[in-house]
């Protein structure tokens, strides 16, 4: 094998394809990254037996071959390498690697032993990568991070038609959004838990892209497979087992008060009082007509208090939040004012965006919901 490539290209190429290599493989083979140059170019692939990550870039090719190296060593050393065309052949088994004064020999794993990658799907349908980005990271904030709960570690997609819905959960918060997208099939229906992380980490990395093609499996060969393309970009993930809770029976239909307060205002004030509350101490928000006071700490502890500006519509009431809970919340609206809205200070409220000039509504049909779960509080 041998091959001459630019230099930014092999670096973001590999970093590409390694963001998937396993931090402790379960075989060694697993922490190779494998490279395979032909008449079309170069080829990068990893694979971990969850997640599989491939990129194809144009390259030089005077000899075709492949070999497997160390993902992580390769992602190191292309990240360094000075601004020069990089020259890389095998020779036995090591592999050479010249980028103007600098040189490399890598020791390759044994290229026969590493498994093959899974095919992608057929694509189910498309949207633009920027959109897909911002909708996951939106929702990926209420995931669980509880592995012996792997349901909740997941992003549930549920697809109507020309609507894409993404519900998270941890069971303190619930987040969804929904986005509209062009399927295949008119009048697809589907539904998949997919990894929150792996998920999370795809969408991030296309999110330059032009239309990303999304490709869920179903049927009785490739089932419980979903994957994402772009720009030459591939990966896979195997799908989550299991009952994801029946979310929108939470959402409530109805609110008996709705709130409006700037959303920068309100995240600053949050960030500030909740500088002398505990671990696992809520902040206290209490609403009223034109204010809401915002208080952290109690009896002997530090304290800390703070008047804002707000529209409320309906009667007053005090709820109390995990602060940080509700800063990822007040992040996620992406929205110059925020609309809070509530039942009772017992029961969760949900957080939407909104505009300075909208009038506050109880209507929960908004594209991105943050539910949030109240802390009780003592007396």
């Amino acid at each position: 094998m041998r091959f001459r490539i630019e230099r930014d290209v092999l670096a973001e190429a590999v970093a590409w394809t390694a963001r998937s290599l396993p931090a402790r493989p379960p075989v060694p083979v697993l922490a190779g990254l494998l490279v395979e140059a032909g008449s079309d170019g170069l080829t990068l692939s990893a694979f971990d037996y969850e997640v599989s990550t491939r990129v194809d870039v144009p390259a030089d090719v005077a000899e075709p071959g492949r070999a497997l190296v160390s993902g992580r060593l390769l992602a190191d050393i292309s990240r360094s390498l000075p601004d020069r065309p990089v020259e890389v052949t095998t020779d036995g088994p090591k592999v050479l690697l010249v980028c103007g004064s600098a040189r490399f020999t890598l020791l390759t794993l044994p290229v026969d032993e590493y498994p093959t990658l899974p095919q992608l799907p057929g694509v189910t349908g498309s949207l633009p990568g920027a959109l897909l980005a911002s909708a996951v990271a939106q929702v990926a904030i209420a995931a669980g991070r509880d592995d012996t709960l792997p349901v909740l570690t997941g992003i549930r997609m549920e697809i109507e038609g020309e609507t894409v819905t993404l519900a998270a959960t941890d069971r303190y918060r619930l987040a969804v959004r929904e986005l509209s997208w062009h399927p295949e099939t008119p009048g697809l229906s589907s539904v998949a838990l997919v990894p929150a992380k792996t998920l999370s980490d795809t969408a991030k990395a296309l999110h330059a892209s032009g239309q990303v093609s999304i490709a869920l499996a179903s049927g009785a060969t490739g089932e419980g497979l979903l994957g994402f393309e772009a720009d030459g970009r591939r990966t896979t993930t195997r799908l989550l087992e299991g009952e994801f809770p029946k979310y929108r029976s939470l959402l409530p239909a109805e609110s008996t008060s709705v709130a409006t307060v700037e959303t920068g205002t309100l995240v600053e004030a949050v960030r500030r009082v909740s500088l002398v509350a505990e671990r696992n101490t809520p902040v206290r928000l209490t609403f009223s007509a034109g204010e809401l006071q915002l208080d952290a700490g109690t009896g002997e502890e530090a304290q800390a208090s703070e008047a804002l500006a707000c529209s409320l519509d309906g009667e007053p009431l005090a709820i109390a939040f995990n602060p940080q809970f509700l800063l990822d919340g007040l992040g996620a609206v992406d929205a110059p004012v925020t609309q809070m809205s509530f039942t009772t200070s017992a029961k969760p409220a949900v957080l939407t965006g909104t505009t300075a000039d909208a009038a506050p509504t109880p209507s929960a049909g908004a594209a991105y919901r943050y539910l949030l779960m109240p802390v009780r509080l003592s007396g």
